[in-house]
């Protein structure tokens, strides 16, 4: 679970403007770091079997959002990825 301040880190961080809070890129940030705190959980818990679920849901998420803004932003998408580290 994401705590408020370090939701406002990961939104300042990756927005477009100043009251940008809920774009494709804010969205595909927070699942982000909600997806690498999971992973660390699940680490220390391997039979956490529903937090599992809910970490294979957040990533098919956060697929189709890259997805969508491959397809209509594609510099913002370039951007995005090497922000966040997410493809080598």
């Amino acid at each position: 679970m994401l705590t408020p301040r370090k939701k406002q880190n990961v939104i300042k961080e990756v927005r477009a403007h100043d009251t940008d809070t809920g774009s494709a890129a804010v969205q595909i940030g927070l699942l982000s770091r909600q997806i690498e705190e999971l992973t660390k959980h699940l680490k220390a818990n391997p039979k956490d079997n529903s937090s599992r679920r809910g970490l294979l849901k957040m990533v098919s998420t956060r697929r189709k959002l890259l997805v969508f803004l491959q397809r209509t932003d594609e510099t913002g998408y370039g951007k995005l990825i090497k922000k966040l580290g997410l493809k080598k």
